[in-house]
C-alpha cells in the first residue's frame, strides 16, 4: 500500500457504514443473506493468484464477505450461546491486534502479563478463593483439557514424565448433558472416550449427585480409578446447573478433583440475584469462562484458572532456556507462558480487562440481570400461548429457553407416534424458513437421552442489550413461519430425513 493506514481506515468506514458496530442494527434488519455453498462459490472469489490484485477489489472482496457472512450483532441472532460484541471490548481487540504481541514473556508483552495476571485474580476473588492461578486459553474445549491435565498431574505426578503407561486406566466423569469437549479431551490427552463416564441427570438437565457416587463406586470395582468430574454450570441445551455442594462431598469423599464447566453460566457469579445458581463453586479445584458468550467479548475469551498456586507451572513447563531464562535481568516470574502449553498465545485478556474497567461489577450485574429478566418475560409470553410449549420452566436454568412449536392443525390431534413424528419436523421446517427469509436465527436439537424430539432452544446474551420488543419480535416471527406450514412440508422433512 503506497499509503500506510489508508486500507485500515476504509475497512473500518466500512464496518460502520455496514452497521457492523453494536447497536446500530435496527431488528428488522436482516440477520443472514442466506446462500448455498455451491451459490457462494460462484458468486465469490476465491482464487489467489501469481500476480496480487488492486485495493479497489480487496474493499470488493470485503463488501461481500460483509454481505454474506451472519450478522451475530442483531438481537435477532440467537442461534448459539454468543451474539454481538461489546464496543469497548472491540476496541481492545482491534488494539491487541495492531500491538501483535505474544503473551509468554513478560519482555515482549509488559502489560499484557500484568492486565492478564490482574483479570485471574479478579475472577479469583469472584468465585469466592483466597488464593490460586490461571491463564487465558484458546477456548472452552483448551481450557476442559486444561482442568484434566491438572487433575491427573496432581493425582500422578510422575505421568508427566512417564505417560499413561505405568498409571491404572483412569475414569473422568461428567453428567450426559455435558459439553462434547468432555469426550474430545479424554480422546485427545491418551484416555479414550471410554473413560469419560456419563452421569444421569435429573428432569432439568443437572447432574444427579447419588448417580455420580454410583458410579464412582462402579469404576472402583471394575479396576478404573477415578480422578476427576466435570461439573457443569450452564449446560448447552437445557442451561443446566449442577448441583456443587453435593458434588463436591462426593469429590472428597473419593478423592476426586472437582473441575466446574462454567463457560456458559458463569456471568451468574456477578449478580446478586442469580449468584445462587451456582453455590459452592468456591469448592472447586478448577473453573473455565467463556466471556465471549453471555456478556459479549470478542470471540475468543476463554479463561481457566485453578485453586492451587504453582501447579499449572509445575505440570506444563518444559523450561525452554531461550525464551525462560533465569539470569534476566528483571523479575521472570513474570514469564508466564511456561505453565501454558502454547509457545505463541494471544493476549486476549486485555479486551475483558477494557470492558470490566468500563462497566464495573455493577455494570456486569446489571447486564445479566437483564439477561434473566428477558428470560422470564419471553418464557411467560410462551406459556400463556398455545402453539408455544415449554419444554421445561427455565426458573432454575441460564439464559436458555427451550420449548416447541404446534401449528394450528395439530393442537388438538392425538399424540401419537403419528403426531411425534411430525412434531419432529417442525423445528428444522421453521429453521429453513426464517433463515431464507433471513429474519431470525435460532437453534434446535432432538436429545435421545431424554426421549425429546427436535425443539427450538433460545440463548440470550447481555450485547446487544435485549428488550421485550426484542422478545415479541422473536415470538412473531415464529408464529409467521409456523402458520406458513403445511402438512406437506413436515412429510417431506420426516422423508428427506429417513432417507438421510
Amino acid at each position: 500500500m503506497e499509503n500506510p493506514g489508508e486500507f485500515l481506515k476504509a475497512i473500518s468506514d466500512m464496518v460502520f457504514e455496514e452497521k457492523l458496530v453494536t447497536g446500530m442494527v435496527n431488528p428488522t434488519d436482516k440477520v443472514i443473506e442466506f446462500q448455498h455453498p455451491h451459490e457462494l462459490l460462484e458468486i465469490f472469489d476465491f482464487t489467489i493468484n501469481k500476480d496480487g490484485v488492486d485495493t479497489d477489489e480487496l474493499m470488493k472482496r470485503c463488501k461481500d464477505l460483509i454481505k454474506y457472512s451472519v450478522k451475530t450483532c442483531s438481537p435477532m441472532f440467537r442461534n448459539q450461546q454468543f451474539g454481538g460484541i461489546n464496543e469497548i471490548a472491540l476496541a481492545g481487540t482491534w488494539l491487541t491486534e495492531a500491538l501483535n504481541t505474544n503473551q509468554h514473556t513478560f519482555e515482549v508483552a509488559p502489560l499484557f502479563v500484568l492486565i492478564e495476571k490482574a483479570v485471574v485474580n479478579k475472577l479469583i476473588s469472584v468465585i469466592g478463593w483466597s488464593s490460586g492461578d490461571g491463564l487465558f486459553c484458546p477456548g472452552g474445549s483448551l481450557a476442559i483439557m486444561q482442568g484434566i491435565v491438572a487433575a491427573r498431574f496432581k493425582a500422578f505426578p510422575d505421568v508427566k514424565r512417564t505417560g499413561l503407561f505405568g498409571l491404572p486406566k483412569l475414569a473422568m466423569f461428567t453428567s450426559d448433558e455435558s459439553h462434547y469437549s468432555v469426550l474430545k479431551g479424554a480422546h485427545w490427552l491418551g484416555h479414550g472416550t471410554e473413560c469419560v463416564i456419563k452421569v444421569e441427570t435429573d428432569e432439568h438437565g443437572a447432574m444427579i449427585p447419588s448417580k455420580l457416587e454410583e458410579a464412582v463406586i462402579r469404576c472402583h470395582g471394575n479396576g478404573m480409578k477415578p480422578f476427576i468430574v466435570n461439573a457443569t454450570c450452564g449446560t448447552t441445551v437445557f442451561g443446566a446447573f449442577d448441583p456443587l455442594v453435593e458434588i463436591s462431598v462426593v469429590c472428597k469423599r473419593h478423592g476426586l478433583w472437582l473441575h466446574v464447566d462454567a463457560a456458559w453460566g458463569a456471568p451468574v457469579l456477578f449478580s446478586s440475584n442469580h449468584r445462587s445458581l451456582m453455590n459452592g463453586v468456591e469448592l472447586a479445584d478448577s473453573f473455565c469462562w467463556n466471556a465471549h458468550k453471555m456478556m459479549g467479548v470478542p470471540i475468543q475469551t476463554s479463561v481457566f484458572v485453578l485453586q492451587e498456586s504453582g501447579l499449572l507451572e509445575r505440570c506444563n513447563s518444559a523450561s525452554a532456556t531461550y525464551l525462560f531464562q533465569q539470569d534476566k535481568f528483571y523479575d521472570v516470574s513474570y514469564d508466564t507462558g511456561d505453565k501454558s502449553v502454547q509457545c505463541g498465545r494471544k493476549a486476549d485478556a486485555f479486551k475483558l480487562w477494557l470492558m470490566w474497567k468500563a462497566l464495573g461489577d455493577n455494570g456486569f450485574q446489571r447486564a445479566v440481570d437483564n439477561v434473566f429478566i428477558q428470560r422470564d418475560y419471553i418464557a411467560q409470553r410462551m406459556a400463556a400461548l398455545n402453539n408455544f410449549e415449554l419444554i421445561i420452566p427455565p426458573a432454575k436454568q441460564c439464559a436458555n429457553v427451550c420449548f416447541r412449536y404446534i401449528p394450528d392443525w395439530l393442537l388438538d390431534k392425538p399424540r401419537d407416534g403419528d403426531w411425534w413424528k411430525l412434531i419432529a419436523a417442525v423445528a428444522p421446517v421453521i429453521k429453513k424458513t426464517i433463515s431464507l427469509d433471513g429474519t431470525l436465527m435460532i437453534g434446535y436439537q432432538p436429545l435421545p437421552h431424554k426421549k425429546l424430539c427436535n425443539f427450538f432452544r433460545l440463548t440470550l446474551t447481555s450485547v446487544p442489550k435485549l428488550t421485550n420488543k426484542d422478545m415479541d419480535k422473536i415470538i412473531e416471527i415464529i408464529q409467521d413461519a409456523g402458520n406458513r406450514i403445511l402438512l406437506a412440508d413436515l412429510e417431506k422433512e420426516n422423508y428427506a430425513f429417513m432417507k438421510s
